[in-house]
């Protein structure tokens, strides 16, 4: 009977993991290659199951992005493509680092990464862990060579970016002169506010007479900020109020039309909603226009290094691609 029931149990196990399979979205790998092989880099085959592996957590967003069943499926295949690229270019910058004998991983760093591995993705227990090498037929000793393999990668990777780190001021200031729109910014302020909020049926009158009491105490001469933690009821309470830049077009009318109106350092009468009762205040302040070269100085260095960067790696990509023995199928 105990027989049956666990027969019984496997049966409906193996019909629920064929629904869930066929709900998942088909990946078309098998079709694209029949050999079970993406392609050969150097000594390494890279199979559909390691191209698999990497584009799964990426189905679901594609899903969400795609507006037919074509566009999803032209999405998949670029991103296929990319995705074997990536595993051919790891194998060719993984191949690049070892030729100079010097040059090592450490075990510390390879035993860190593992062990920051399990507690990320397994919760810390390593019988998890280890269940999850075996469902891949992966041995420990493999997925430590995996784990130094993607250690080298970022290494290699990140070397590549430091070697971009100087811009000349013409060029910055060239590029600013291109793309001046691309720094136009709308009206914005910096926020902080104190919330009254409306509990056990307060009236207007009521929760304007509380903000009446802080705005005195704010025209004393305390601080907006230390009034904010002493009164307001918002989650912002003990950051003083601090809700940080808002452009207007964050704000609902009722907030940005009052407090636009201001100047820095000021505060707006009460503004009374039906969640309660604000008090608004203007701690910095921006006009809408382009902003001018020096606000944004840093913010185009940034911009334009990684574009170097970004040049820089595929002229070194390219170079290794050429000098390596790659297959594609």
């Amino acid at each position: 009977m105990m027989l049956g029931r666990r027969l019984t149990l496997s049966l409906l196990a193996t019909a629920a993991l064929a629904r869930a399979a066929q709900t998942q979205p088909a990946d078309n790998l098998n079709l694209r290659f029949a050999n079970g092989i993406a392609a050969i880099a150097e000594d390494k085959v890279i199979t559909v199951d390691d191209v698999r592996r990497e584009i799964s957590p990426l189905i679901p967003q594609l899903q969400r992005e795609a507006r037919s069943e074509k566009e999803f499926n032209e999405k998949l295949e670029s991103l296929q493509d990319d995705v074997i690229q990536q595993l051919i270019d790891r194998v060719l910058i993984v191949k690049e680092f070892r030729k100079d004998e010097k040059k090592h991983i450490p075990l510390s760093f390879i035993d860190n990464r593992i062990a920051d591995i399990q507690t990320e993705q397994f919760d810390n227990d390593r019988s998890k862990f280890l269940a999850y090498l075996r469902s891949r037929s992966t041995t420990l000793q493999d997925y430590r060579r995996e784990v130094e393999e993607d250690i080298i990668y970022s290494y290699m990777r990140g070397q590549q970016r430091k070697t971009q780190s100087l811009v000349s001021p013409v060029r910055i200031e060239t590029f600013y002169k291109e793309n001046k729109d691309r720094f136009y910014q709308e009206d914005g302020v910096y926020l902080r506010l104190i919330q009254f909020s409306r509990t056990n049926g307060e009236t207007d009158a009521e929760l304007t007479a509380k903000a009446e009491v802080v705005l005195a105490r704010l025209n004393a001469g305390v601080k907006f900020e230390d009034l904010a933690k002493e009164f307001s009821q918002d989650s912002r309470r003990a950051k003083g109020g601090d809700w940080g830049w808002q452009k207007r077009s964050d704000l609902k009318p009722a907030f940005s039309d009052p407090l636009f109106a201001l100047k820095k350092g000021e505060t707006t009468a009460p503004v009374l909603t039906p969640e309660g009762c604000f008090l608004l205040h203007v701690d910095d302040r921006k006009f809408a226009g382009i902003q001018q070269l020096d606000d944004v100085r840093d913010q185009i260095e940034r911009i334009l290094i990684q574009q170097m960067a970004q040049v820089s790696q595929e002229r070194w990509l390219e170079r290794l691609r050429r000098n390596g023995y790659v297959k594609h199928y």
